[in-house]
């Protein structure tokens, strides 16, 4: 016999307890957003009572920037541009809202715990870019590849640190070649998107491109490693030789290729010995672990932490965790994008967050942006010489090495950090000079790499 549910009328003390428990319910909310919204306030003063809670603020702060990051990325992958871009922008609207009379968001800026949850977002870009290429793939380039890379950074270094001498004469060579050295990087990931878009991502062009861009990666920043140590030498009072700065620059390549040669062999056998280990997480936390040990190497030797997190992606292929997946986990790639996905936003953002706008009013500014772009993108043009081979399409070689993208913000980032003789090294002005060189870059790729490999197609079929 089935018994049918009857809608009984509930009697007035039930009706009583429930609604006690929705109003104790709505209290508890209430309670609990209070701190998130008065998380702004807080930060300007001490908490008279005593119960601030600082991960109040971070987390209204995250809840911010999240949200803009995700609807610029969506903004840009809808016109057509990467998500980062879009993140980028919604930084710079953030960051930026004081013009309209809004001061709210200027604790975000300026909060150390989102400052340290972006340079994680930093350290774990690079690790990610890193994954997405492996030593083997670097050996098998061939030599256009490692020619390509190698104009690619000597030219913009060049004409970046030409650019600062010329229109920053009053400034330090430091300065000069800290300017060069943010033009010297490539945007793998871009590059490759794009490619993959078009179809064209196993054509000759494009894997001497995303080749040339992995050792391109690789030099710059071994050059940013040796700029950087100089400059934080300098400004604890040292001076630099030719022999010094040779040290400095065998130092940081012999880092980079310590730790790959020994990475490859060793390993292996650390992720073997980790596999062992049947709680949950192991291989997420083996990676991350031997990320950050590479990141704390790095920066132990006088090198920048992101430095030893591309190392440690470039060691760490399928292979040597193979126990993990053969037992049904997810790969390295697979585990670390949801906490990618959640710190590089942030990274992102705050550095749209410190570009402002009213700097582009002081004078020069403009002309700088004007000539690091030129320069950004007449280096890598020079850089298709290299190419090797005929019947392969060298302006779309150029064109595929143009974008700054995500590693340029790096660097840029980087030299809001460093100063000598206490004196920030790069200013506003200059920090917003580097950041429309890579805006320029980044948007400009794209409809020019796809003009360029359809028009090289046309010719191709027109010949045939």
């Amino acid at each position: 016999m089935r018994h049918h549910r009857t809608h009984e009328i509930p009697h007035p003390a039930g009706r009583r307890c429930v609604a006690l428990i929705v109003r104790r319910a709505c209290l508890a909310v209430v309670t609990l957003a209070l701190p998130l919204f008065a998380g702004p306030a807080r930060a300007a003063g001490p908490d008279p009572v005593g119960h601030s809670d600082p991960v109040a603020a971070v987390g209204l702060s995250l809840v911010i920037i999240l949200t803009a990051a995700k609807v610029g990325a969506e903004v840009a992958t809808r016109a057509g541009q990467p998500g980062v871009l879009g993140e980028l922008i919604g930084g710079v609207i953030l960051g930026n809202l004081t013009l309209m009379g809004f001061s709210g968001l200027e604790h975000v800026e300026v909060d150390p715990f989102i400052d340290m949850l972006a340079r994680l977002g930093a350290v774990i870009l690079l690790f990610e870019v890193g994954l997405e290429s492996t030593v083997g793939q670097m050996l098998k380039v061939g030599l256009s590849s490692l020619l390509v890379a190698s104009l690619g950074v000597v030219m913009p270094f060049a004409l970046g640190w030409g650019v600062g001498a010329w229109l920053l004469p009053e400034q330090s060579a430091y300065v000069h070649a800290f300017l060069g050295a943010t033009l010297t990087a490539t945007s793998v990931g871009i590059t490759a998107r794009v490619l993959k878009d078009l179809g064209r991502a196993q054509s000759k062009e494009a894997r001497i491109i995303l080749g040339a861009a992995v050792i391109d990666d690789v030099f710059g920043l071994v050059i940013l490693g040796v700029v950087t140590g100089v400059i934080t030498a300098a400004d604890r009072g040292g001076t630099f030789s030719g022999a010094e700065i040779a040290l400095m620059l065998g130092k940081a390549a012999g880092f980079l290729i310590g730790s790959l040669v020994l990475g490859v062999y060793l390993s292996p056998t650390l992720f073997a010995v980790a596999s062992r280990l049947r709680a949950r997480g192991v291989l997420l936390a083996a990676g991350l672990s031997f990320c950050f040990f590479l990141s704390w190497l790095a920066n132990a030797i006088g090198l920048a932490p992101i430095v030893g997190a591309f190392a440690a992606g470039l060691i760490l292929e399928d292979f040597h965790y193979r126990d993990f997946i053969d037992r049904g986990e997810h790969g390295m790639e697979e585990l670390i994008h949801p906490i990618s996905a959640f710190l590089v936003p942030v990274f992102f953002v705050l550095m749209g967050m410190r570009t402002d706008l009213r700097s582009f009013l002081q004078p020069g500014m403009l002309g700088l942006a004007t000539a690091l772009t030129i320069a950004a993108i007449i280096g890598k043009q020079a850089c298709s010489l290299g190419v090797i081979g005929r019947g392969i399409d060298r302006l779309s070689v150029g064109l595929g090495m143009i974008p700054r993208g995500e590693v340029g913000l790096i660097f840029a980032n980087i030299g809001l950090t460093l100063s000598v003789g206490g004196t920030r090294l790069i200013d506003q002005a200059a920090y917003a000079a580097v950041v429309v060189m890579v805006i320029v870059t980044t948007v400009a790729t794209p409809p020019a790499l796809k003009w360029s490999l359809g028009r090289a197609a046309r010719r191709a079929s027109v010949s045939e």
